[in-house]
């Protein structure tokens, strides 16, 4: 089951399979420097698997015969959450990108877990007593069973589109910034988004995308927007009546809106919650664990 088509370009880009290195990673192989190791066994995809690499006078020689030199080990190290790309020469690059799109500097980060991204100096997933991946399942476990057909207004990293579509039938899911489909094709923990065949991927404003959708097109809508004083519109109860319009009869919506125990999530929840009865929603009920409301159609 293939939602209905609206007015929007799809992406059909690949992953790109750059070895990648965090400041963790790169401590690691002084220490193995520091001991005179001759090889040291580290993840080169931010924590997915293991690989050896082997430890030069000059450098980490990694798969391929690609070296990255010890100043260049050194600096990674002192990055904090930056996570760098080893490109084809040798050097470390820091994952990120400007967007022309939004005015947004995009850049990828780890905190010793999944990886997130840090978009306008705010990161996009909970960090703070989780992990992102955690945090993408919560979302999920809010509105279960996900199947059928689902419209996730917000790409993001593609962890919740690709957790979706392991029980969706097809995941619409629709992303303002070409940027972060970048972002994603560097994130190995972004990849199944670019290979999944059961989901497609809008670039869009879905503000502007949902009225050309078919009333009643999807089973389950996960809207996880930015913030609301980054997109204040996606907040509104104007949004919210298309988002009405587009749930199937008994279909289920989770609205991401941020920590409820802080003052302004409270309030905003508040706010969320009047805005969808307004819009026609039922049964909105608070969802603290994933830091959210669901609503039903």
């Amino acid at each position: 089951m293939i939602p209905p088509s609206g007015e929007f370009d799809t992406v059909t880009s690949a992953p790109l399979n750059y070895s990648l290195l965090d400041a963790e990673t790169a401590s690691v192989l002084l220490e193995s420097k520091s001991s005179a190791a001759q090889e040291a066994l580290i993840s080169l995809d931010l924590g997915l698997s293991t690989t050896p690499v082997a430890i030069e006078d000059t450098g980490v020689r990694l798969p391929y015969g690609r070296t990255v030199d010890w100043p260049a080990v050194e600096e990674i190290a002192k990055a904090g959450e930056r996570c760098f790309a080893i490109l084809e020469d040798g050097t470390a690059w820091p994952v990120g990108i400007f967007s022309e799109t939004t005015g947004w500097y995009r850049s990828l980060i780890r905190t010793g877990g999944t990886p997130t991204t840090l978009v306008g100096g705010f990161t996009m997933h909970r960090i703070k007593g989780s992990d992102p991946l955690d945090d993408t399942r919560e979302k999920i476990k809010a509105i279960k069973p996900v199947s059928g057909r689902v419209l996730d207004t917000a790409t993001g990293l593609g962890y919740t589109a690709i957790e979706a579509a392991r029980t969706a039938d097809h995941v619409l899911t629709v992303e303002l910034d070409p940027t972060a489909i970048e972002i994603i094709r560097y994130n190995p923990w972004s990849h199944e988004l670019l290979t999944r065949e059961n989901i497609s991927i809008a670039i869009a404003d879905v503000y502007e995308l949902v009225p050309s959708l078919s009333d009643a097109s999807f089973d389950r809508i996960i809207h996880d927007p930015p913030t609301l004083s980054l997109a204040g519109e996606l907040y509104s109860e104007a949004f919210y009546r298309e988002l009405h319009r587009l749930l199937a009869r008994r279909g289920r919506l989770f609205h991401y809106i941020g920590d409820p125990s802080s003052r302004s999530g409270r309030r905003t929840t508040d706010g969320v919650i009047l805005r969808l009865q307004d819009a026609g929603f039922e049964r909105v009920r608070r969802a603290p664990q994933a830091f959210g409301v669901v609503a039903y159609r």
